[in-house]
């Protein structure tokens, strides 16, 4: 019966700690969710990153982000700052081998979105193969033109003109 009640009062201090929105990175998640599945909507983290930071924080990943504690909060923080840090392999990082400095990094939220318009910038700047596509905006990896992307070739119609004097027209 006593453990009932202190497991009630228990309850009821969760309910009360419970938060709807969690802000881990810059980014809004969603209290409601599971930790693991939460994290992919950082822009940079993935599912297999999400679920390497929650055993870097020894955190369990089925647990809603809304019972998060601000320590567990900070701790996601600074493992995203810089997992370097915390001995992650670099084949886990989505920067390795800078361009300016050759140092593995992993980007998050408006860095990442930074560095991939840098990164184009340069490959324009130097004029390689993929700047080149890009400043023409054709596909950069390999793709068929004949059909596809078109809307970025303009108005361009495919197709068979018709006669004027068709044979439904005639009489």
């Amino acid at each position: 019966m006593v453990k009932m009640e202190e497991q009630g009062i228990k309850d009821k201090e969760q309910k009360e700690n419970f938060r709807y929105f969690v802000r881990i990175a810059n980014t809004d998640l969603d209290g409601n969710k599971r930790i693991s599945h939460a994290l992919t909507s950082i822009k940079g983290v993935g599912f297999m990153f999400a679920n390497m930071l929650c055993n870097l924080a020894n955190i369990d990943k089925m647990a809603k982000v809304g019972y998060l504690s601000d320590e567990q909060i900070k701790k996601f923080d600074e493992i995203l700052s810089d997992p370097t840090k915390y001995k992650v392999p670099s084949w886990m990082l989505n920067r390795r081998k800078g361009y300016e400095d050759g140092k593995d990094r992993h980007f998050v939220t408006s860095d990442l979105a930074f560095a991939q318009d840098n990164d184009i910038k340069i490959m324009k700047k130097i004029r390689s193969y993929r700047g080149i596509r890009h400043g023409m905006g054709l596909p950069v990896r390999g793709q068929r033109t004949k059909s596809n992307f078109r809307k970025n070739k303009g108005k361009v119609t495919l197709g068979v003109k018709k006669r004027e004097d068709s044979k439904a027209g005639r009489v």
